[in-house]
């Protein structure tokens, strides 16, 4: 088997037993970055030197048993968002092209104390706001299964990147879907855990209320053991809480026996591609035949998610977005009139379109006279919508449908149209809103060759019920290439 089609797991074992050093699991990875990149464009930073020196004190320590972690010695990439002490942090803005933070994120903490060799920082949709990765600074990122297709946003570089075998996994984060979309779009794996598992210390925010932070991987145990690394209570992060729920790796069971599983007849109407519905509910059927009780219900209140989701997600961006204003650090323009002027012309030559419109719309909201009308509503369809999963779990233990109603779209399809952007959302902004747990995993490839998305929700912190009922189908599954499914 070639070294970059071992799973991170596998790595670290094989990096364990003395069969492969984590130099040259770095070297290979670097290797493949340097043939691929060119067609994909799935980094901002690719750090060679600084990875090949952490690589060689990461095996010293191996070697002399100070790191003997799951994930000693796998190299990671992570989202152009987190914070990374030293290393450029853009968030694929022009506005925050000459960033380099003073320290890191703390999920980014996490993995380097656990042995993580980080290779460089993922391309993205500018200020995480976009579905295709095609909002970028540094332009779109392209899927690896066909370029010509997008690789889903906004955590899509990331996506891209453990797709195209160029890191082991990857660090995405998550605020509509940004990791369980493009993981849906790239035939790989891709968990958002509950709202407030991983610190978001360190993340710069887009949606504070909804953003989170969580793994992209080539399968669910990889998935489960980087959570068990990355989930910790942070002081620093008032919203962060302290699990005491055991790990999530202890998940990793092939069995659904008993397991309750909803699928929501509002999912499976008008607008679902008729491949990706043929695919989900055969992956369904997977499951009930594995001894899980399948039903459908009526979720209710879908329609209003959208709406919902971008009122608040744009208000909490027009209020977090302030601070990038050209004075303490990033961009700002070189020809200006006075501090108004300065003001003024940093953001209009700093921003992008599309975070332009979310800044408008949510200072739109917010604005007196309208604050009544749009945001304040949308927080009380935000509070339905908990209520309406609340229902839901009373009597389920996990919730399928798909993770989008397509496959992955041609480049250039959605920013012609926005709005057609923003309801590509549809099943995965739910989550968000009500803060659950949701995984990602590839359950087909459709007529174009592109992989389908299976997407399972769970509810608040029982991310252990979406990673039984993940890793059973996966087993079940079989693997998949551009042909589909292999037993």
């Amino acid at each position: 088997m070639d070294i970059l089609d071992l799973t991170a797991v596998e790595l670290s074992q094989k990096i364990k037993a003395k069969e492969i050093t984590v130099v040259e699991a770095t070297k290979a990875v670097l290797d493949q970055i340097d043939k691929k990149e060119e067609s994909y464009n799935c980094y901002v930073t690719v750090d060679k030197e600084g990875a090949l020196e952490r690589a060689a004190k990461v095996q010293e320590k191996i070697d002399n048993g100070e790191l003997s972690g799951p994930l000693a010695g796998v190299p990671v990439a992570i989202k152009d968002n987190m914070c990374t002490k030293g290393m450029l942090t853009t968030c694929s803005s022009k506005i925050l092209s000459n960033f380099i933070p003073t320290f890191s994120s703390q999920a980014v903490i996490n993995l380097e104390e656990a042995g993580a060799v980080i290779i460089g920082k993922t391309n993205m949709d500018e200020f995480a706001m976009g579905s295709t990765s095609e909002t970028s600074y540094y332009g779109p990122t392209k899927n690896p299964w066909n370029t010509e297709h997008v690789p889903g946003g906004s955590s899509g570089g990331s996506a891209a990147a453990v797709a195209a075998k160029e890191c082991y996994y990857a660090l995405g984060s998550d605020t509509g879907g940004s990791i369980r979309q493009p993981a849906g779009y790239c035939g790989v794996v891709g968990l958002k855990p509950t709202y407030s598992t991983v610190s978001r210390y360190g993340l710069i925010a887009y949606g504070s209320s909804l953003d989170q932070i969580g793994p992209l991987c080539k399968d669910v145990t990889d998935c489960a053991t980087i959570l068990d690394v990355i989930a910790s209570h942070d002081e620093k992060d008032s919203t962060s809480v302290e699990r005491k729920d055991g790990k999530f790796t202890d998940a990793l069971v092939n069995d659904v026996a008993g397991l309750k599983i909803g699928i929501p007849k509002d999912y499976f109407g008008e607008g679902l591609d008729s491949e990706v519905k043929e695919a989900v509910l055969a992956a369904a059927k997977v499951l009930e035949e594995k001894g899980a009780i399948v039903e459908e219900f009526d979720l209710s209140l879908v329609d209003y998610a959208i709406p919902a989701y971008y009122t608040i997600a744009s208000a909490e961006a027009s209020s977090n977005l302030e601070r990038f204003d050209g004075i303490k650090y990033g961009y700002r323009t070189e020809e200006y009139e006075g501090l108004h002027n300065m003001y003024k012309k940093t953001r209009s030559e700093g921003f992008g379109p599309e975070v332009k419109r979310r800044i408008m719309l949510g200072s739109f909201v917010l604005s007196s006279g309208y604050y009544d009308a749009y945001y304040l509503k949308a927080l009380k369809v935000k509070a339905l919508i908990k209520k309406a999963f609340d229902d839901a779990f009373a009597k389920y233990d996990v919730i399928l449908g798909p993770v989008a109603p397509t496959t992955a779209p041609k480049i250039g399809e959605s920013l012609s149209d926005p709005i057609k952007m923003y309801l590509g959302d549809v099943y995965t902004i739910s989550a968000n809103l009500a803060g659950l747990p949701g995984i990602c995993l590839p359950c087909g490839i459709d007529s174009k060759g592109l992989p389908i998305g299976l997407q399972l929700l769970g509810d608040c912190f029982k991310e252990n019920n979406i990673i039984r009922a993940a890793y059973t189908y996966e087993q079940a599954r079989g693997k998949i290439t551009n042909k589909g499914l292999e037993a």
